[in-house]
Order: C-alpha cells, then sequence, then structure tokens
C-alpha cells in the first residue's frame, strides 16, 4: 500500500481521485507545523500540497520513501527542487488549471484601479457620495505590456483585444509565430516594451533571470502615468523600487498580488502607497481555478506512483508529445545503456567517462527523456542507492563526472532507432536498436550487426567463427536447464570475429558463465540482467 498525505485544504474532487484508487491510503490533514510534518513525512510515498506547505531540504531529507512532492499551483518556490531532484523525488505542479482565473482577474483588477472601483464602494459603504472625485479612465486605446508571453500571458493578450488595447510581449523563449497568431506586436528587448506600454503585466515564474526584472531602472522609464500589474510571482517586481515611484507619483497606479514574503507584513509600505490596489495572492483563487488545479495535481501524482507516468514531473525532461509513445524507446535506450555498461565491465573498463544518446527523428521530442534513461541503465547495479530514476540519474551521473549529451540524427535508418554509447578510458562501446510501439529490437552491439529482443536476460558471446560453436553454446545452456528465446550470431567475416546475441529466460549463474568461457573459440561472455521497468 503506497500512502498519499495531502495538506493545505486540496479541493475534495482532487482528493477523490486519490482515494479511488485501492493501492493508495491517502491521509488528509490540515496544514500541519513543520515539527510535526518532520516527525511524520517518513511515512509517505507522497505528499500533495499548495503554497502554505513548504517543501525544505530538511524535510525531504527526512522522507526516504517518499517519491512524489505535488503542488496544486503553478508556483513551486516552496519547493527544494534541486534537493529533490538529486534525491530522486518527482515534483508534479499544475501549471494549466488557473490560467482563466488569473487572466479575469487581471482586467476586474485594471478596471477597478482605473475606475476607482474600491475607493468609490468604500464611499458607499461609509454613506458617501464621491461621483465628482470619481473620474476614471478606460482600457480601450491603452497599450498593454505583457512581460511572458506564456500560458497567462497568452490568455490576457486574447482578453485585452476585446477591450481594444494594443498588445505588445517581451518573451525571448517564445517564437515568432505565437506572436503573430496572438496578434502581438514583438518587443526586441525589455526595454522595448517599457517604452511603448501604458500598462505592464508581469507573467513569468521567479528564477533568477527574472528576480528584480522591473526595478528603477524600468520604473523611470515608463511612460509617464503608467500602471504595472505583478500577479505572477512576488520579486519580479522590485517592491522598494515600486513604492519610491508611486509615493513620487511617477506612476498612475499599481496592481500587485504577490509579494516578496508573503503575508504581507501590516506595516508594509506599499499598504500605504498612493493608488495602489493590493489582493492578498488572489489569481488562483476561484473555485473553478482551485477544483482544477486539484484535479490536474492528484492525478499526475496518482499516474507516477502507480504508472511510472513522470510526463508531468517538472523535474524530469519529459516529451513534448506522448509519454506513452515514448516509453518504447525510454525501455529501449535503458537497456542499450545496460549492455554496453556490462560489456564494457567485462573487459575491464568499469569507470564511465561520457554518455552519447542519438535519436531517430520520431523520438526528438523525447530526446532529453531519452537520455535520462540511458543515466539510469548506466548507472543501475553501480550506485548505492535505490533512488536511481530518471529524475536524478543525470545530476547522479554528472556527480560522478560523466559527460552527457544527446543528440537527433536521421541517419540511423529508422525514424524511432536510438543508439547509445558509452566510454571509459580508451574504450567505447555502441549499442542501437529501434523502439516501435510493438516491440523493441537490438539491431547492433558495437561493429556487429544483430536482431535480437533484449528481454530478461541477455548473452553476449564473441568468439571464432568456427563450424559447431553455436552447438555447444546450446548445449552448455541446455545442461545448465537455461531456456534460449532467441539466439542472433553475426559475424564481420567469414572465418574471422563473430558474437552472438542470446535471450534467455530467467537468470544465468556464474557457473554457467564460466562453463561457457570454457568453449573452446570462445572468448568472451557477458551476462547482462535486464529490468522490466
Amino acid at each position: 500500500m503506497l500512502r498519499v498525505l495531502v495538506t493545505d485544504d486540496i479541493d475534495a474532487e482532487g482528493v477523490a481521485l486519490l482515494a479511488a484508487e485501492p493501492l493508495l491510503q491517502v491521509d488528509e490533514v490540515a496544514t500541519l507545523p513543520v515539527a510535526e510534518l518532520h516527525e511524520r513525512i517518513g511515512d509517505y510515498d507522497a505528499i500533495v500540497g499548495r503554497s502554505a506547505t513548504r517543501i525544505t531540504r530538511e524535510l525531504l531529507e527526512r522522507a526516504p520513501r517518499l517519491r512524489v512532492v505535488g503542488r496544486a499551483g503553478v508556483g513551486v518556490d516552496n519547493i527544494a527542487i534541486d534537493v529533490a531532484t538529486a534525491l530522486g523525488i518527482a515534483v508534479i505542479n499544475a501549471p494549466a488549471g488557473n490560467t482563466v482565473a488569473v487572466a479575469e482577474l487581471v482586467f476586474g483588477a485594471m478596471i477597478g484601479l482605473l475606475r476607482q472601483i474600491p475607493r468609490a464602494a468604500t464611499g458607499m459603504a461609509n454613506g458617501k457620495w464621491e461621483r465628482a472625485d470619481l473620474l476614471g479612465r478606460e482600457l480601450k486605446g491603452k497599450t498593454l505590456g505583457i512581460v511572458g508571453l506564456g500560458r497567462i500571458g497568452s490568455e490576457v493578450a486574447l482578453r485585452a483585444h476585446a477591450f481594444g488595447m494594443p498588445v505588445i510581449a517581451y518573451d525571448p523563449y517564445i517564437g515568432d509565430e505565437r506572436f503573430t497568431t496572438l496578434r502581438v506586436q514583438r518587443a526586441a528587448t525589455l526595454d522595448e516594451l517599457i517604452g511603448e506600454a501604458n500598462i505592464v503585466t508581469v507573467h513569468t515564474p521567479l528564477t533568477e533571470e527574472t528576480r528584480g526584472m522591473i526595478g528603477k531602472k524600468q520604473l523611470d522609464h515608463l511612460q509617464p502615468r503608467s500602471v504595472v500589474v505583478n500577479m505572477a510571482r512576488g520579486g519580479i517586481i522590485d517592491e522598494d523600487a515600486l513604492v519610491a515611484a508611486l509615493n513620487a507619483n511617477q506612476l498612475r497606479g499599481a496592481i500587485i498580488d504577490v509579494f516578496t514574503i508573503e503575508p504581507l507584513a501590516k506595516d508594509h509600505p506599499l499598504r500605504t502607497a498612493p493608488n495602489t490596489l493590493l489582493t492578498p495572492h488572489l489569481g488562483a483563487n476561484s473555485i473553478e481555478a482551485q477544483r482544477n488545479v486539484a484535479k490536474d495535481v492528484c492525478l499526475g501524482v496518482r499516474d507516477a506512483l502507480l504508472r511510472q507516468d513522470l510526463s508531468r514531473s517538472i523535474n524530469v525532461a519529459a516529451s513534448a508529445g506522448d509519454w506513452t509513445d515514448l516509453a518504447p524507446a525510454m525501455l529501449l535506450v535503458r537497456r542499450c545503456a545496460a549492455v554496453a555498461r556490462a560489456l564494457l565491465a567485462d573487459q575491464g573498463t568499469r569507470a564511465i567517462t561520457q554518455l552519447t544518446v542519438r535519436c531517430g527523428p520520431a523520438l526528438a521530442g523525447g530526446s532529453s527523456a531519452l537520455l535520462s534513461s540511458a543515466a539510469v541503465g548506466a548507472l543501475e547495479g553501480v550506485l548505492e542507492t535505490d533512488r536511481l530514476n530518471l529524475i536524478n540519474a543525470r545530476t547522479l551521473a554528472d556527480a560522478r563526472g560523466i559527460s552527457l549529451s544527446v543528440g537527433v540524427s536521421a541517419e540511423l535508418g529508422h525514424p524511432r532507432a536510438v543508439e547509445v554509447s558509452l566510454r571509459g578510458g580508451m574504450q567505447q562501446l555502441t549499442v542501437a536498436g529501434i523502439a516501435t510501439p510493438d516491440a523493441l529490437r537490438l539491431t547492433r552491439i558495437g561493429a556487429f550487426h544483430v536482431d535480437v529482443n533484449p528481454r530478461q536476460t541477455l548473452i553476449v558471446l564473441t568468439n571464432h567463427d568456427v563450424p559447431g560453436v553455436i552447438g555447444r553454446v546450446g548445449t552448455v545452456l541446455g545442461e545448465a536447464k537455461v531456456n534460449i528465446a532467441e539466439y542472433h550470431q553475426a559475424r564481420l567475416a567469414q572465418g574471422g570475429d563473430a558474437l552472438a546475441a542470446i535471450t534467455v529466460d530467467g537468470t544465468v549463474d556464474e557457473s554457467t558463465k564460466q562453463a561457457l568461457l570454457a568453449l573452446p573459440d570462445v572468448r568472451s561472455a557477458s551476462i547482462v540482467q535486464l529490468r522490466d521497468k
């Protein structure tokens, strides 16, 4: 039974998706004090929460069973992702569920600020009638500058057109085609956007690149009486610089929903800055959004635990396509790497220094996931850890000084072909194959072309190409009660070097391996035990 801890008041429809699984035990609790959470976390395979629970290094290191962390929302700055990755723990968020909620709030808040709705409502509640003092502004004709044209930024752009707003955006990671489709003018630099926009709204994650992105310099160069909006992450707009600009009457106003430290301190100067509309991190705080993100993250956690589907994990390089479609190739790459490592080890090369993966065009979208799979195959059985997986394999490989690279090549002869090369010292070995949805085939081991399904146990022999070798090998395996599934003999030239790739049922013990090595003309024998997943 796998145990899941659910906290931070996750929507019931999401929790129900986990509770419906007979192999999952779900414990739903209120947000726990740090000490109590540290005490309990060691009993769980997954934890699902929101922003209230901080997933720190200390917590993760107290969780030997933990396999998945689920965040019901977009931001993951409350999670020590680097530590989770090193420990092989998947981090899954819900990036799409709150898109509409945030986009709608952007326009609700902009209209509220420009039409002075909060002041009007407060005055009416206090018995006032301030109509003459509440002259507002319209959105129509105002140029909206969007920093970050991802999911939410794109939804904001679409809605801006309905209000008659020209739109300009800055996002160096989005292609021109997306800008054209959204009818958005592309700003080559952030400064260009700042110079043209009347309203600037930020929709990027908080990273080292974006922290303090809108600071004193940018605020000073905004058009007079502009508005800035931050409903993304606290810290993207420099709060001190923003307060100074508001107090100096540089800006028409500011709308801030997220803050560097939350909750916002009671004496924070933003609370008393003029022309400021502050909300307590309401971006995703709609019934529909909370239901959507809960369902999305719980489905991701369920699939990761029960189906080893990590396509929603943000700390494994997943395919741009369908994870199920990619799975056969990932398994084949892992097995190619395991075969190459075993053969190099039997040749005396145990320390791998370089791992290279090439794949056919049909697998290009999953090339990074294939590299992770190859790293697993190269390291399994070598490291003293039971947490080697797609998430931490490349981190562990890098820590061991293994150089990793991946590429796409149409020269492999098949759109779903893969090729894995391992190097250690002066030795290098390449193993290749083809992964279709129906079958896996090894097609090359070193210089030898083969055709065999890498399953259960693979025996790889090298021998002199002379009559009788195949029969003698079959006799040894038969006497050891080892059943042969496939036997492929390959040679470079008649009478020269040959290689046999033999898949067998069950395991092959050391005495059987020694019996094979004792046969005349057999030069080497490697036994590769292939894991199912």
